[in-house]
């Protein structure tokens, strides 16, 4: 099954790093994610009830990939909800960056449409605020982390009439999903990895405070590198990061000469995810190899950065060094 899009708006600040070195800067596109689209745009309010759902046959286990019987009778013509395993998390918020495994299959064929198990990654998307098919944002929101979650989800909750011909769903389909809820992310959240020592007096130095404030950025009074510098301030233990990975982040930046920000999600109260691929190449060459859960400096050279081309309106000028924190917090 073909990756979902889901309509992720990148952040403001984050479309001014779309160029790549050379060229001219372009605006990212928006982030794909695995998690099933939004599709009506004013779904109604669901009433939800907990089943009928179909028996979930294999891979009972948190975390498994499950295998998920077909539909028996008719479906509810309302939102059902079950809790398979009542996890002791914390509870997913509206506005949440929710970190899922899924399955997803139509309820009268067992037809699979959607599997991040068999992707081998977790999808990260945010929900209750219209990113996700209504089913998804009003069944999820307040259920624990390290819960796993069976929905059937009746055609007005998931594409509408409309359907999805590409994934094979009709109009009349119900969908069901077994949903494992991995963990969530919000404006406050921060790296947790250990911290490593800041021996080299001619880098920045970064705070390594994780309380989800921005992060202090000392510029030495030294020449900036001309070759690119990306080294752990906390080293987290997730997994190692590909340069087709999407992330989701905290940063913020800094020119070089006179330390002066010109972005920072902190400051937008915001997360950013996007994908390697969207970024300028300082950011995809010194993020490719780290560890989520990780606190990064990287220092861009011009050549990696904008170089002569910044983004118009920015307070980054021609051939300007930039210097970013960033906090990996989960990667899809």
């Amino acid at each position: 099954m073909r990756r979902r899009s889901l309509l992720l708006a990148v952040p403001a600040g984050l479309l001014t790093l779309a160029g790549c070195g050379d060229d001219k800067p372009d605006k990212a596109k928006s982030k794909t994610s695995d998690a099933p689209t939004n599709s009506p745009s004013e779904a109604p309010k669901a009433k939800i009830v907990d089943g009928p759902v179909p028996e979930i046959t294999k891979g009972d286990k948190f975390g498994q990939k499950p295998t998920v019987a077909k539909g028996s009778g008719k479906p509810s013509p309302d939102l059902a909800v079950k809790t398979v395993i009542e996890g002791k998390g914390k509870e997913v918020a509206k506005g949440d960056y929710l970190q899922a495994h899924y399955l997803g299959q139509i309820w009268a064929t067992a037809k699979v449409f959607d599997d991040s198990y068999k992707r081998g990654n977790p999808t990260v998307f945010p929900i209750g605020v219209g990113r996700v098919i209504p089913g998804w944002d009003q069944g999820l929101v307040g259920k624990k982390l390290d819960s796993r979650v069976e929905l059937a989800i009746p055609p007005e909750l998931g594409y509408g009439k409309q359907g999805n011909k590409e994934a094979g769903i009709k109009g009349s389909d119900t969908l069901v999903f077994v949903v494992d809820l991995v963990d969530t992310f919000n404006a406050k959240s921060s790296a947790k990895g250990k911290e490593v020592a800041q021996s080299n007096k001619d880098l920045p130095k970064v705070g390594t405070d994780t309380g989800g404030k921005a992060p202090s950025i000392d510029i030495p009074k030294t020449d900036a590198p001309e070759k690119l510098v990306a080294s752990y301030i906390l080293e987290g233990d997730g997994d190692v990061i590909k340069e087709t990975d999407s992330l989701l982040c905290q940063y913020k930046g800094v020119l070089w000469e006179g330390g002066k920000e010109f972005d920072s999600s902190y400051q937008r109260k915001e997360l950013a995810q996007f994908q390697l691929a969207q970024v300028v190449k300082g950011w995809a060459q010194g993020l490719t190899g780290k560890k989520v859960g990780s606190r990064v400096l990287i220092v861009i050279p011009p050549k990696l950065g904008y170089g002569d081309q910044p983004p118009q309106g920015s307070p980054i000028k021609k051939d300007s060094t930039l210097v970013f924190t960033v906090d990996i917090l989960a990667k899809s």
